[in-house]
């Protein structure tokens, strides 16, 4: 039924939460700005940096937005030297699909920069087809990152899967006509995932296989 499957990073397939959560607020702290929660923080990931700061911080100019986003890539790519890992049963479940002949694709929130750099450090970069970020095209929920890998690749909606622990990343297959799966781990709960339309709820990624290779019949927890 399906030919490409589009997977998120931050949270689907790099645990990177806490590291994620922890440059926005030092970000900020280093300009003077109230620091948002943890959990404000963890809401946004998944978007388009910028996006995502205009939301944390919307009594800020664009100016400041500007600095903020400029703060926070210091952070992450050059002030912080603390690694982030692939959650468990990632690295065996991409080589199984690609193993299947599935094309597979990453739609993330990162910057080109951030993501390449990840994709050499993990060794995953020969895994996947094509990816999209967010400083490229428009930001998750909107589908054009999705659209431009299935032009990219040749698949159509009806063909593709796109797998993220956020709803941003339900609602962008949605909204470019493809449907979804979540994972339980990540961002946000397993219960926002299934009510804003994923087909089923992945508790490790290695699952994957077998629910692909289930009859859509005899899936479990797949949504009407």
């Amino acid at each position: 039924m399906y030919e490409l499957l589009v997977f998120d990073w931050d949270g689907t397939l790099m645990d990177s939460e806490a590291r994620i959560v922890g440059c926005i607020r030092a970000a900020a702290a280093d300009l003077g700005v109230a620091p948002p929660t943890e959990a404000a923080a963890r809401e946004i990931i998944g978007l388009g940096l910028r996006e995502a700061l205009a939301r944390l911080f919307p009594g800020e100019d664009h100016q400041m937005h500007d600095r903020l986003v400029a703060r926070y890539r210091d952070r992450f790519l050059v002030l912080d030297k603390s690694r982030s890992e692939l959650f468990p049963g990632v690295r065996d479940a991409l080589s199984a699909l690609r193993d299947a002949e599935y094309l597979l694709a990453v739609a993330t929130g990162k910057s080109r920069r951030g993501l390449d750099r990840e994709l050499g450090e993990t060794g995953l970069g020969p895994m996947f087809h094509a990816s999209r970020c967010a400083d490229e095209t428009f930001s998750k929920p909107h589908p054009q990152m999705l659209l431009e890998l299935m032009d990219e690749l040749g698949a159509g909606p009806q063909n593709t899967l796109v797998v993220g622990d956020t709803e941003f990343d339900v609602q962008m297959a949605a909204n470019a006509g493809a449907q979804a799966l979540g994972v339980s781990y990540g961002v946000h709960g397993a219960d926002r995932r299934r009510s804003s339309g994923a087909l089923h709820v992945l508790d490790r990624l290695d699952q994957i296989h077998d629910w692909l290779a289930t009859p859509p019949r005899n899936r479990t927890g797949t949504a009407p």
